[in-house]
């Protein structure tokens, strides 16, 4: 049955997308949906079985199927269901209902199928694929002029992307004469590579990558697209935003020792201050969420850009994961909210915030003297440490109590442990996968610490000095640049009046 497992899954996908479709059959009553959402649940248990027992690398015919691409299956997938299910009664009464789980269903599969590729025109339909079911469920509402804008201006760049991506491919498969990715990527079909062209195939892969992840200059989409349903929202972390690092992770030993790693530095570091100042300035919380992802893809890619892949596929998934969680939860961020501002207003002992800064510092030294050699090691320590520290003060010094400051203890220490054993698991299953890029250069690494830190200290600074001509600047132009343009506002909603007039519903 274990090496039957293959046939099983890719059959199981077939029989979803069937069952999607079938719904869109005006005839078949909307009952149906549930028993759909059940079928999609069983490509996901399919990818988990392979994923737990299968632990060598295989070609199955057009497809190669590691641990890394079982894993990025089953990313997807469950993602794919978990909203499907949400979905069940959220969009009910919507109009496009059976469209939205067809299509859903489409583009999780086809996303799926991106990264079990083996054969690159196999892969670049796929993702082409991806894509247009993207912009479909952005432009979900096609009576709603704003939503048909935002679909049309992500379709514009999503097409570019992907223009972009075939030309890196064509002339990847020219140079080697392979369109298998097992093939193009060996030492020898490399060789055949100049210099030149490495660095020129480089950079149209970065350009391919950096536009659904949303990257400096091309983070417009990503804003835009919050008028799409929330749901769409969250499987947009399936693989879709966070393509970007999985892309660069499988073609990993081409992208490796080139300046197009420093172009990448450089353009994802202003990406994570961008989209940290749209997070902190907007008040909308679909544009926070938003903000942050431009910020966490951008972190994405300077791990690898610094050679870090696995640390930068355990970041897609788990940040994944996170921000779909996030975006289902949306209806409840109010009284979230509330509670937060309450615990501002408490004082912060002067005591116990120089303990997280001390205990910040030691777990950043202990973690950069475990590897001091490799430049990654110094921007994951510095991170680790200033994450160490932040969360004590969260969940210790601002504690109400010996009690409080117990349970935050307890949970501080809890999460350590659970980081370290997802990091462990994710290591094990992974580490014969994903090669190990080659570091970028000590002096990158140091210039990238430089801007973050340069960019952090005059955050801090421009927060203590509100009142100064250079905070409201800067504050105005990134709130500018994270609210809609005027085509993608509308004052009054005309397609709910019109709804209503036609005794639609409204959704």
């Amino acid at each position: 049955m274990l090496s039957s497992l293959p046939e099983i899954f890719f059959g199981l996908l077939a029989i979803s997308v069937l069952s999607g479709l079938f719904l869109l059959h005006p005839r078949v009553p909307l009952s149906f949906v549930r028993l759909h959402v059940g079928v999609t649940l069983l490509p996901p248990i399919a990818a988990l079985l392979a994923l737990v027992t299968n632990h060598e690398t295989m070609i199955y015919g057009p497809w190669r199927l590691d641990s890394l691409s079982w894993l990025l299956a089953l990313f997807v997938l469950t993602i794919g269901f978990i909203v499907q299910r949400y979905s069940v009664r959220y969009l009910l009464g919507d109009r496009s209902y059976r469209k939205y789980f067809a299509l859903l269903t489409i583009t999780t599969t086809a996303d799926s199928g991106v990264w079990l590729s083996n054969d690159l025109r196999l892969l670049l339909v796929c993702w082409g694929v991806t894509l247009l079911g993207l912009t479909l469920l952005i432009g979900l509402k096609k009576e709603w002029g704003v939503a048909r804008n935002a679909a049309k201006q992500s379709g514009r760049l999503f097409a570019l992307g992907w223009l972009i991506l075939l030309g890196a491919v064509i002339w990847i498969t020219q140079a080697t004469g392979h369109w298998q990715l097992s093939l193009v990527l060996t030492e020898s079909s490399l060789a055949q590579l100049d210099s030149w062209e490495k660095t020129c195939i480089n950079l149209l892969l970065i350009l391919a990558v950096v536009i659904p992840a949303a990257q400096w200059p091309f983070q417009r989409w990503l804003l835009d697209s919050v008028v799409a349903p929330t749901p769409v929202s969250a499987v947009m972390h399936a693989g879709l935003v966070n393509a970007g690092g999985i892309i660069l992770t499988r073609f990993s030993p081409l992208f490796s020792g080139d300046i197009a790693q420093i172009v990448l530095l450089l353009l994802s570091s202003v990406s994570v201050m961008i989209g940290t100042g749209i997070m902190l300035v907007h008040v909308d919380y679909k544009r926070q969420l938003v903000g942050s992802t431009i910020a966490q893809m951008g972190f994405m890619l300077i791990q690898c850009a610094l050679g870090a892949y696995l640390a930068a596929i355990i970041h897609a998934v788990l940040h994944g994961l996170f921000k779909s969680t996030l975006f289902l939860q949306a209806g409840s961020v109010l009284h979230h909210h509330e509670e937060s501002t309450s615990r501002k207003n408490q004082p912060t002992p002067l005591v116990w915030t120089i303990t997280g800064g001390i205990l910040g510092l030691l777990v950043a030294i202990g973690l950069w003297m475990s590897a001091p050699g490799e430049g990654y090691q110094l921007i994951s320590a510095l991170t680790l440490g200033w994450s160490v520290s932040f969360a004590w003060a969260q969940l210790v010094a601002f504690g109400s109590g010996r009690i409080g400051r117990i349970a935050g203890f307890s949970l501080l220490a809890g999460a350590a442990i659970v980081y370290s054993l997802v990091h462990d698991a994710f290591y094990s299953v992974l580490q014969d996968t994903i090669p190990q890029g080659i570091q970028t250069p000590a002096p990158a690494a140091v210039l990238l610490l430089i801007i973050l830190l340069a960019g952090s200290a005059a955050g801090v600074w421009l927060a203590r000095h509100r009142s100064s001509s250079a905070y409201a600047l800067i504050y105005l132009w990134l709130v500018r640049l994270g609210e809609p343009q005027n085509d993608l506002v509308e004052s009054h909603p005309k397609h709910l009046t019109q709804s209503f007039f036609r005794g639609g519903h409204l959704r």
